[in-house]
C-alpha cells in the first residue's frame, strides 16, 4: 500500500504543479494518467463505476468527481484534484485544492482552512478513538471558520477495493461511531464549502455542485494506524 499511495501521491503532486490559467482540465488528467502507467500502476478512478477520467478535477463550486475535459482554467479558480492509484493489489487515494494564478482572499482561506481541518481530525486518529471524535473535531474547525461540511459525502476504508468500510464522515459527534483500531487504513477526506454545505449533482450524473454556488475545496490522505502510531501513506512532501 506504501507503494500505491507513493506513486498516487506523486501523480497528485504532478498535476497541482500544472494547475495554471490556460491549462485545460483534460491536459492535467492526461498528465496524471501517464505518469501513474509510467510507474506500472493503473488510475483507480479510470472506468470505476464507468467514470471516464483517470483523476477527478472539479473547478470552484465543483465539490467533488469532475470530468476531466476540455475546460480551461482561468485566473483565480479552485480546483480540487483527487487522485487513485493501483498497484500490485492495493489502491492509494488522495485529493488536494489547488489555485490556478492568484486567489481571492475568500478562495484561499477556504483552501486553508480544509487543510487545516483534516490536521485537526487526524489529531484524533488513536487506537480506541472513535470516528465521531475525528469528525467531529473537522465539522468543529470548518464551521468555527466560517465554512460548512459536506454531509451527503465521506471519507472511506480503503485497501484492495477502492473504497471499504468503514465510512468515515467530516462531521458528528464525539464518542459516537466505530471504534479506531490498529491495522485500519482509512482515506480522510473533508470537503468543505464556502457557503452552504448542501450539494446536488449535475446531469451528468457525476460532477457534484454546491447548491448555492460558492466554491468548495477538497483535501484527502490515505491513513494508516499502526502500532507505532499514524502513518500518512500518500503524503510526499
Amino acid at each position: 500500500m506504501r507503494d500505491a499511495c507513493r506513486i498516487s501521491g506523486e501523480a497528485l503532486a504532478l498535476g497541482g504543479e500544472h494547475v495554471k490559467p490556460g491549462v485545460t482540465t483534460g491536459q492535467i488528467n492526461e498528465i496524471i494518467h501517464r505518469y501513474i502507467l509510467k510507474q506500472g500502476a493503473t488510475p483507480s478512478f479510470l472506468g470505476y463505476g464507468g467514470f471516464p477520467g483517470s483523476a477527478c478535477i472539479s473547478v470552484n463550486d465543483e465539490v467533488i468527481h469532475g470530468i476531466p475535459g476540455n475546460r480551461e482554467l482561468k485566473d483565480g479558480d479552485v480546483v480540487k484534484i483527487d487522485v487513485g492509484a493501483y498497484y500490485r493489489g492495493y489502491h492509494g487515494d488522495n485529493a488536494n485544492t489547488f489555485i490556478a494564478g492568484k486567489g481571492t482572499d475568500e478562495a484561499e482561506h477556504l483552501v486553508a482552512v480544509t487543510r487545516q481541518c483534516f490536521y485537526e481530525g487526524l489529531k484524533l486518529v488513536k487506537a480506541g478513538n472513535r470516528l465521531g471524535d475525528l469528525g467531529h473535531a473537522i465539522q468543529e474547525y470548518v464551521e468555527a471558520n466560517g465554512c460548512s461540511v459536506v454531509r451527503e459525502y465521506v471519507g472511506h476504508g480503503i485497501g484492495k477495493a477502492l473504497h471499504e468500510d468503514p465510512n468515515v464522515p467530516n462531521y458528528g459527534s464525539a464518542g459516537r461511531g466505530l471504534r479506531l483500531l490498529t491495522g485500519m487504513v482509512i482515506a480522510i477526506e473533508p470537503m468543505v464549502c464556502a457557503g452552504d454545505h448542501r450539494v446536488r449533482v449535475l446531469p451528468d450524473k457525476w460532477t457534484v455542485v454546491t447548491c448555492d454556488g460558492k466554491p468548495s475545496a477538497h483535501y484527502e490522505h490515505t491513513v494508516a494506524l499502526t502500532e507505532h502510531g499514524v502513518e500518512l501513506l500518500t503524503k510526499i512532501d
